[in-house]
């Protein structure tokens, strides 16, 4: 490839962001256009920046990596830089371009950067949505759920949510009187959720059993449920059925 290839480094460590901005200014076809200190900033600067690369540590504070993968809407060719054991990453190598194990060496750059010029040449970049479906895997239940707003990040941690409605391939999650939309298909955020907590009560609606006040009948097949905040929600047939043990 005879033009640059933009790039961008996301690493909560001043001196891991310097190493590799040091061993990239080496590299003529490689231009550097940010350096995120944290995910939040990463976030920001994919969004505005669109790099076709993207240097990416995983264990940062605030946002892991794998949060700020779920929050980017773009192809781009990941490769994560990490201190962590390269077993922990197995389930993410055929997915991710390639990762850096800390401390590695110019030449282990080198092979990375090889590989990700091939992918980008053939337009093959990352799956992020496999990427984050992966990682999910680790985490579930979801204690927290992202949202981008633009270039801004919403974390709203599952505890302050009051139900999460579909609408169409977006979910509209409610919380403390505010609705946030969150390009996700319900049934797949559904499956990350604490089902202790959460229960799918109507194919449109999922419920924090926390915000149940009462449950009055609607019609024969058919239900009500009452939210705290006076909210109605339908309850559908087998929502009730998967609702009525939990509140025994």
């Amino acid at each position: 490839m005879s033009e640059k290839l933009s790039a961008v480094i996301v690493d909560d460590e001043d001196l891991a962001r310097t190493v590799l901005c040091e061993y990239l200014d080496a590299v003529p076809e490689i231009e550097v256009v940010a350096e995120c200190a944290n995910g939040f900033e990463a976030v920001k600067a994919v969004t505005e920046l669109k790099p076709q690369l993207l240097f990416l540590d995983i264990q940062m504070p605030k946002l892991s990596g794998f949060e700020v993968l779920e929050l980017i809407h773009h192809d781009l060719a990941v490769i994560f830089v990490t201190a962590y054991d390269e077993y922990a990453l197995k389930a993410f190598e055929v997915h991710a371009v390639d990762y850096l194990l800390k401390p590695f060496s110019r030449e282990r750059l080198a092979e990375a950067l090889d590989r990700a010029k091939q992918r980008l040449s053939r337009k093959d970049t990352s799956q992020l949505s496999r990427l984050v479906t992966e990682s999910r895997k680790t985490a579930s239940p979801l204690q927290r759920i992202l949202i981008r707003d633009g270039s801004r990040v919403h974390v709203i941690p599952t505890v302050k949510i009051d139900y999460m409605e579909a609408q169409d391939d977006y979910v509209c999650i409610q919380s403390e009187g505010r609705g946030y939309l969150k390009q996700e298909p319900l049934n797949e955020l559904e499956k990350n959720l604490d089902p202790r907590q959460f229960v799918r009560i109507h194919r449109s609606y999922i419920l924090n059993l926390e915000r149940l006040e009462r449950i009055e009948l609607f019609t024969k097949d058919s239900r009500i449920a009452i939210l705290s905040n006076g909210k109605r929600l339908p309850v559908s047939k087998s929502g009730y059925a998967r609702l009525k043990p939990l509140l025994q």
